[in-house]
Formats: C-alpha cells, sequence, structure tokens
C-alpha cells in the first residue's frame, strides 16, 4: 500500500471514523481525483456508501449551493470537501461547514495536495492530539494574551471566557468539523480587547508581506498585496473586516508555504482571522480570511509560551 493510500486510511478509518451503512459525500475538482479515489476506496472497504460529487470548472466559481446538493447535504452522515482553494468560494465552503456541523460531521481539505495528504495526514494522531491539549491547559486560564515577532508584530486582546478548540484530527462524531491536514488550537478573542499590529507572511493562500492594523477589535489600517485584495472583495461587508480567531499551529511536520491549509499548522506561527468565529465569539459573516504571522513570541500570563517560534513546554 502507498503513502496516499495510507493517509487516505488514517483519514477515513481515524480521523473521520465511517462506519458500515454510513452515507458519505465527498466533494472534489479533477485536480484532486487520485486523492478522491484513495478515499473512496477506503470508504468502500468499511462499508459507507460514496456519492462522489465533482465540481466542474465551467460552474467555478460556486458561491451558492444548488437545489440538489443541499438535499446531498442533508442526507450525507459524513462529508469531506477538497476544492482548490478561491477566494470568491468562502460563502460555499462556510455553506458545507454549517450544513456538516447541522446534520452529520465535515472534513475541511481546501487546497489539498498529494504531497500533503503524505506527509501531514499520515501522521500519529494521538501525539498531536496529545501535543494540542497540553498548549489548551496552559492557556485554559488565561484572560490576557500578547503575541509579538522581530519583525513589528505586537498584539495583545483577552479570551476570557472563551472556548478552545484543539483541531487534532478527530471528526468521528456528529456535529464535528475539522481540516486535514489537522494540528492546531484555536479560539476567538473577545473582539474589542483586540488592539495592535500584525505583521503578516501570507493570507488566504496569497504570499507576500502585509501589514493589518486593528483597533477595538476592527480592521483599521492595511497594506501589502494580498491584503488588500481582500479588503476589496469584502467591500463594504463590515463582518469581514473584524477579528475572528486566534490560532496555533501544532502539526510539526507541518511548513510555511502558499497553501494556508498547511502553513496555518506550522510549528512556532500563529493565525489571525478576520469575519466568521465560527461560533466561538460573537461576530458571525460570509468571510473568514486566515493570516499567518511567523516566529512569533507568545506571552501569558507574565510567561512566554512560544519563544521566536519555538514551544517552551
Amino acid at each position: 500500500m502507498d503513502e496516499l493510500y495510507q493517509a487516505a486510511e488514517k483519514a477515513i478509518v481515524q480521523a473521520l471514523a465511517l462506519k458500515e451503512g454510513e452515507q458519505f459525500l465527498l466533494v472534489t475538482d479533477k485536480h484532486k481525483m487520485e486523492i478522491a479515489e484513495a478515499l473512496a476506496y477506503w470508504a468502500k472497504e468499511v462499508g459507507a456508501e460514496t456519492t462522489t460529487y465533482l465540481m466542474t470548472e465551467a460552474l467555478r466559481p460556486i458561491t451558492e449551493p444548488t437545489t440538489l446538493f443541499r438535499l446531498l447535504c442533508v442526507k450525507a452522515s459524513a462529508m469531506a470537501y477538497m476544492l482548490d482553494a478561491r477566494m470568491e468560494e468562502k460563502p460555499f465552503r462556510g455553506y458545507m461547514v454549517k450544513a456538516g456541523v447541522a446534520s452529520s460531521r465535515i472534513c475541511m481539505m481546501p487546497g489539498l495536495t498529494r504531497d500533503m495528504m503524505e506527509r501531514l495526514v499520515n501522521i500519529d494522531f494521538h501525539e498531536l492530539d496529545m501535543f494540542g491539549k497540553k498548549l489548551v491547559a496552559k492557556l485554559a486560564d488565561s484572560e490576557n494574551i500578547v503575541v509579538e515577532n522581530a519583525e513589528g508584530t505586537h498584539v495583545e486582546f483577552s479570551i476570557k471566557g472563551r472556548k478552545w478548540k484543539n483541531d487534532n484530527g478527530d471528526i468521528s462524531q456528529k456535529g464535528k468539523h475539522g481540516n486535514l491536514p489537522a494540528g492546531e488550537i484555536f479560539t476567538a478573542p473577545v473582539e474589542e480587547s483586540f488592539n495592535g499590529k500584525l505583521m503578516i507572511s501570507l493570507i488566504d493562500d496569497k504570499l507576500g508581506k502585509g501589514i493589518m492594523e486593528f483597533e477595538k477589535g476592527r480592521l483599521i489600517g492595511y497594506r501589502g498585496k494580498g491584503i488588500e485584495e481582500i479588503v476589496a472583495y469584502i467591500g463594504e461587508d463590515d463582518t469581514g473586516k473584524i477579528i475572528g480567531e486566534f490560532g496555533i499551529g501544532t502539526n510539526p511536520k507541518a511548513k510555511i508555504c502558499p497553501n494556508m491549509l498547511e502553513a496555518e499548522k506550522a510549528f512556532g506561527t500563529a493565525h489571525f482571522a478576520i469575519g466568521d468565529s465560527y461560533g466561538i465569539g460573537i461576530n458571525t459573516s460570509p468571510h473568514h480570511y486566515d493570516a499567518l504571522v511567523d516566529k512569533v513570541s507568545i506571552r501569558t500570563n507574565g510567561e512566554y509560551l512560544v519563544r521566536d517560534g519555538k514551544f517552551l513546554i
């Protein structure tokens, strides 16, 4: 069995824990067909009934689900999403997350590649889970967090009353949604407490330096091609300019690259999203754009959790 099929087995048998008789909806495009074949193979092996939905280029960008597609989502026991990551398709991706959480469980893999499957999914999920739990335990009693780096990042914010999520690859229960590759812990900052400046190296798969400035949780200034393009796309929708997420990468095999699905999982990085807070915070939005800050130092309760991109726990 080659590495792709080994990784697909972990995705189907361990992460999604598909079982005999379940209805599995696999949403793919032509670039992901070899990955879809491997996932479908293991879904068949465990006795699940698989429906593959091929998104053709003629219909893209897809922003709203069709009537028939909505019916498929309602009937599914589990779903997997593997389309190339495209900014214009955020509303469609958001629909799938909400539909998956409401009626089944969903594995989100936007922009997934074969290399990412083989290198980042074929890992020890137990070790990933334990490290994530260790981080969450250190942060459980925190109220205020400071994130900095040598390039000039400095933000301070509260997480009082906000829950942490451990993206550990466990998408086995109804109502769950997670990424593969997995490997981050995340929460939503208390919106009005979020102030400062982020020096970003990547935003929503757009590699390149940028600056994002916040006041009371709102984006008030920005520079850089990637962030400028995204703000132009958001337009007058102010919900897309509110801080929605703070995450820390926990997958030791992930690296910084022009693919946010992988980059946000890398050790020594933090990421911040503007837009929807996935129900952790108070902001809801059709937008959600992750911005990466690398080689970070993270302080809480006067103690360093990460210093210059290296964990101290």
